[in-house]
């Protein structure tokens, strides 16, 4: 993945954390348009694998 995709994935789950949802959105949607099929894929592996980067919770199941 591209240096800058990566930093406006970083960005966009920082601001996420912080309920600024649209300027996430605003940020992340056009590089995630803008990778070719490869680097989609990179995308959403990471998505997935640091999904708690964009929702502040972790894995822990809380009692």
């Amino acid at each position: 993945m591209r240096p800058s995709t990566l930093r406006a994935l970083k960005r966009a789950a920082e601001l996420t954390r912080q309920n600024r949802l649209t300027e996430a959105v605003l940020i992340a949607e056009p590089v995630i348009l803008a990778a070719d099929s490869y680097e989609g894929e990179e995308i959403l592996r990471w998505l997935a694998d640091y999904v708690t980067d964009f929702t502040g919770e972790s894995d822990k199941e809380i009692p």
